[in-house]
């Protein structure tokens, strides 16, 4: 850790100036010497890295059949690098894993699934027939009736009404043929008795049909109801009546077959490498043909799309003067015309030991980037107390 501090302080011994002969108490005057003081700075080495980025190795012996991507290339998470030779077999392990697991899982969820979805479209069918029912506008005349009555009376009253019309239903030919020449103005009253007679059945089927559907949202309503405590019925039963033993076998079953699959992917995990996250392939250190062993490192996978630098020398008598979020300001060896800002995202809580001294690892991230800036750049962190 380096401190820079401007301790340009000049300690001027004063002359102790006493009177040897006369007794003299008077002294000379020691002049007043200015305190300077240092700059609150603290500075600190670093290594720039990218914000993220893992070694990837493959977890079995085996000898790489193919290397999917080269080293610089853009990777997605998940995609996979490369494989070992013997990735073919258990691929199909996880393939025959995962159609076991769908068969069980569908075993174990279709019966409940169906009766919680079949005990949801119940409750949707009852609150739209309720809504339905609830935003019906029964006649004024209708309302002190049942259903039954309302159908009843309107249909009294429709055949009334049609029956009443039924001798002005073709006026027009009649009137003109049989009255029209006898008396002039016979043909006007029957006309207006028609128009009257006319809109009374006309009133009579619209009050009619509206008994109809207030009859059919009534037994609709009924209907989704009974549907409801079916449903209900079904599932209650099917948690913890009869069916409950069955259900309790399907589900170790699909437990079962869960556990399979994991370790069938487990195992195509040892022997295929997939990036962990989008990134860039850093460094690629096997190729085609070449024999691998467990935790050989194989491929570097970092995201460039941010940096940040690691201390290496902050002792602990400066490491208590830093705080997270505080700013900083970075200069690169090798771009030491150009300084970024930064700021402190975290402060090791470990330490270790460099030349005597207790260091503290202090990570910062570069709110700024810059085009040439490569991977293990040394770095100089200036933090302001």
């Amino acid at each position: 850790m380096k401190r820079l501090l401007t301790l340009s302080m000049l300690i001027l011994a004063g002359l102790l100036l006493s009177a040897c002969g006369n007794g003299d108490e008077s002294a000379a005057e020691a002049t007043a010497i200015p305190t300077v003081k240092a700059d609150n700075l603290i500075v600190a080495e670093g290594r720039i890295e990218p914000i993220k980025y893992v070694d990837i190795a493959f977890n079995a012996n085996g000898t790489v059949s193919e290397v999917l991507v080269s080293e610089g290339e853009q990777v997605t998470e998940g995609q996979v690098i490369a494989r070992l030779d013997n990735s073919e077999a258990r691929q199909a392990d996880v393939a025959a894993a995962e159609e076991a697991f769908l068969l069980a899982e569908q075993a174990f969820d279709s019966a409940e699934a169906a009766a919680l979805s079949k005990l949801a479209d119940a409750h949707e069918a009852v609150r739209k027939a309720q809504y339905d029912m609830d935003n019906f506008d029964i006649p004024s005349d209708l309302r002190n009736m049942t259903t039954n009555e309302a159908l009843s009376y309107t249909a009294v009253n429709l055949e009334e009404a049609r029956i009443n019309f039924e001798p002005y239903k073709y006026q027009e030919e009649r009137l003109e043929r049989e009255l029209g020449r006898e008396n002039p103005n016979k043909p006007e009253v029957y006309r207006s008795t028609a128009k009257q007679l006319k809109k009374r059945l006309d009133d009579a089927w619209a009050e009619y049909n509206k008994a109809i559907k207030w009859t059919t949202l009534e037994s609709a309503l009924e209907s989704a109801q009974a549907e409801l405590n079916q449903a209900q019925k079904e599932y209650d039963t099917l948690s913890s009546g009869s069916d409950a033993g069955e259900k309790a076998v399907a589900e170790a079953q699909y437990e079962a077959a869960r556990a399979n699959l994991a370790a069938a992917r487990a195992a195509l995990a040892d022997v295929e490498l997939t990036a962990p996250f989008d990134g860039t392939v850093a460094g690629l250190k096997v190729k085609s043909g070449e024999t691998v062993s467990p935790g050989q490192v194989a491929v570097s996978v970092a995201d460039f799309s941010g940096w940040i630098v690691k201390t290496t020398d902050l002792t602990e008598l400066d490491v208590v003067n830093i705080t997270e979020g505080q700013a900083v300001a970075i200069t690169l060896d090798a771009i030491p015309d150009q300084t970024l800002d930064g700021k402190v995202t975290l402060i090791g809580q470990n330490y270790s030991e460099k030349q005597g001294d207790v260091v503290y690892e202090v990570t910062v991230e570069l709110t700024e980037i810059l085009p040439n800036m490569r991977w293990g750049m040394t770095a100089v962190v200036k933090f302001s107390e």
